[in-house]
């Protein structure tokens, strides 16, 4: 694909620059909830990860799997693989920011 951007580089004002932005924005949110928030959005976080995961499977033709329960200190580790594998898929960069956007607002 010539003319592309590697995976996981920004132009400004773009739809990457917003996922950046975005996923910057959930971990800084994240790290910044106190243990019983996070308690109560951690499943919400959980799915949006693997929702991710499933869309890069169903787009890579890979079986879909579980991604591991490995609690909420790490879970925003697990999105930002998500994210990498999203761009890694050539998902499209503006659902991946809708996703991200709706997670950091929905979070406490």
């Amino acid at each position: 694909m010539s003319g592309t951007r590697p995976a996981g580089s920004s132009s400004a004002g773009g739809p990457s620059a917003v996922v950046d932005t975005e996923t910057e924005r959930v971990v800084r949110r994240w790290q910044q909830l106190p243990l019983d928030r996070a308690g109560t959005a951690y499943p919400g976080v959980r799915e949006v990860v693997q929702d991710l995961a499933d869309a890069v499977a169903d787009r890579t033709g890979e079986e879909r799997a579980g991604v591991p329960d490995l609690g909420p200190g790490v879970v925003v580790d697990q999105l930002r693989v998500m994210v990498y594998d999203w761009r890694q898929a050539g998902l499209p960069e503006a659902d991946l920011a809708g996703r991200l956007t709706a997670l950091r607002r929905s979070l406490p």
